[in-house]
């Protein structure tokens, strides 16, 4: 399953950061953020929880980078 989701960053390193922590998570096949349309695509791995792995994905994309959101 992919879904797209808004976000709200800063610059683009800021992105990169919550790309990588986003990839870094359970459950995430393959995430990828475009700073320029502040959106996060993300693919799940096969039976995930969808809305458990996106809370994870909040909380390591915080860690990295504190200002940032993503919007469910």
């Amino acid at each position: 399953m992919k879904k797209v989701y808004k976000i709200d960053v800063d610059c683009a390193n800021c992105a990169n950061k919550m790309e990588e922590a986003a990839n870094k998570t359970n459950g995430v096949k393959n995430a990828v953020v475009n700073f320029m349309t502040l959106k996060m695509s993300v693919e799940f791995e096969d039976g995930a929880d969808v809305d458990s792995v996106m809370k994870d994905v909040i909380t390591n994309c915080k860690i990295v980078e504190d200002d940032c959101e993503i919007y469910l």
